[in-house]
């Protein structure tokens, strides 16, 4: 085996991502992948003395009780065992087993350089190697529905490149998170991920943020300040809500986009700055292209790449674990949460207008307000409860409009989490008659 210059693994993994990013690095180079499916037998598709290195995921269910790594021991093969493992309470339990039956160990999620590429660059079983940082971000992106699933593959495929990426999806769903999974599974990982809401800054202040300022620029500029593109040099910028910025900015921003070079207010001496873009708004960018909000040549530089954030009323199937991981994340460490299954029901039946981050919301407030260990129905803000006798009394005596009117800025306000502007142009009217029903309702922001 010494002499030859590619191995041939067996790939024991139950994770579907992870286990087509593993077939791919492995397969590279002309290494050998041999895919075990769930409910395989190991015993079966094991390849005999081919066989250099098994890659073995210790959450992997539906297999015959016979660990496969020990039906490698018990093979023809002389080839090493590597395990790949979770981590966690699972890794714990069976992890002096496996390490046992195996002559390595790695921790999900892999880092590309441990992959097995020659017998010799194995980890020997007393070399574990301790999770890193990995993709934290990928980690909170919780699902396994098929739009989601898809959405993590092509996050992966689109990480491997240094492209420009815009990412589309409505308020809530989690694009930042996306964005950083994508920075953190990059070979820009290990330099800044810089994030800016570009609908946070009036233009000069936005200006001075990306770009930095010299001393005396402008008033108040009492220091030289480095911009976000020095900060994320050789790192990725993620640009939030890109679809707030003025046309003027817009314009700066193509620049630096278009020869790499920018200025600092105030200064003559041009920097140059290697910055991966990573942008995302919950606006149609082409629609507000031809609404004249949007240049159309800063669109082709930012959109080169586009994926979009299912809704989470696209993929309902993910909210049961959803609310599991928010409720043991809400813990602290300590016993999370129980909810009663009509009470999950009816989350899975709501419409989540704000998405994950309504969903996370409405969560840490029942869980800071219900006494008990167990989160019923009656525990339930009033929207998400059965509206049957409200129905019914509102068949004999229907609210007056002007309640109805109340109710629905309300949700409006709901939906854009209080932002004013873009609740007004959800119900179709300016921000001035906005301001004056809410002042005139009393409604709370």
């Amino acid at each position: 085996m010494a002499n030859r210059k590619s191995i041939q693994v067996v790939l024991a993994e139950g994770d579907r991502p992870v286990r087509m990013l593993l077939e791919r690095e492995i397969g590279a180079g002309g290494r050998l992948a041999v895919r075990i499916e769930e409910g395989e037998s190991a015993g079966h598709r094991l390849p005999g003395e081919a066989l250099d290195v098994m890659a073995r995921d210790l959450e992997l269910e539906g297999e015959s009780a016979e660990s496969p790594i020990r039906v490698l021991h018990s093979s023809s093969a002389s080839g090493e065992r590597v395990v790949i493992s979770p981590g966690g309470p699972l890794a714990g339990e069976h992890l002096p087993q496996a390490l046992e039956e195996a002559f390595g160990f790695l921790t999900r999620p892999v880092p590309r350089e441990r992959l097995p590429r020659e017998s010799t660059t194995v980890p020997c079983a007393s070399e574990v190697v301790r999770p890193l940082e990995g993709i934290p971000a990928a980690s909170e992106i919780i699902g396994t529905s098929p739009r989601l699933v898809e959405l993590l593959s092509r996050v992966e495929r689109v990480a491997a490149s240094q492209t420009s990426v815009f990412i589309q999806g409505e308020t809530g769903t989690g694009k930042s998170l996306v964005a950083k999974a994508i920075h953190q599974a990059s070979r820009r990982a290990r330099k800044p991920f810089v994030v800016v809401n570009c609908s946070a800054f009036q233009d000069q202040l936005l200006e001075s943020e990306l770009f930095g300022h010299e001393k005396g620029s402008f008033t108040g500029a009492v220091n030289a300040k480095p911009g976000l593109f020095e900060i994320a040099h050789e790192g990725t910028l993620f640009l939030d809500e890109v679809a707030e910025m003025s046309t003027a900015m817009q314009a700066k921003l193509l620049q630096v986009l278009d020869d790499g070079h920018m200025r600092r207010i105030g200064s003559t001496k041009s920097r140059n700055v290697d910055v991966r873009v990573i942008s995302a708004s919950n606006k149609d960018l082409t629609a507000e292209v031809k609404a004249g909000r949007f240049r159309e040549d800063l669109l082709y530089r930012l959109k080169v790449i586009t994926l979009s954030v299912p809704s989470l009323r696209q993929r309902k199937e993910d909210i049961p674990s959803l609310v599991e991981h928010l409720l043991r994340r809400l813990s602290h460490g300590s016993q999370p949460r129980r909810i009663h299954p009509a009470a999950l029901a009816l989350l899975c039946e709501y419409s989540w207008p704000g998405n994950v981050r309504e969903l996370a919301n409405v969560l840490e407030g029942l869980v800071l307000m219900v006494p008990g260990e167990e989160i019923g129905v009656q525990d339930l803000p009033p929207a998400l409860r059965p509206s049957r006798d409200f129905a019914l009394v509102s068949a004999e005596a229907p609210l007056p409009l002007d309640e109805i009117e109340r109710l629905h800025i309300q949700r409006a306000l709901r939906y854009t989490e209080g932002k004013k502007a873009p609740a007004a142009r959800l119900l179709g009217i300016d921000i001035k008659t906005l301001n004056s029903k809410i002042q005139g309702y009393g409604i709370e922001l």
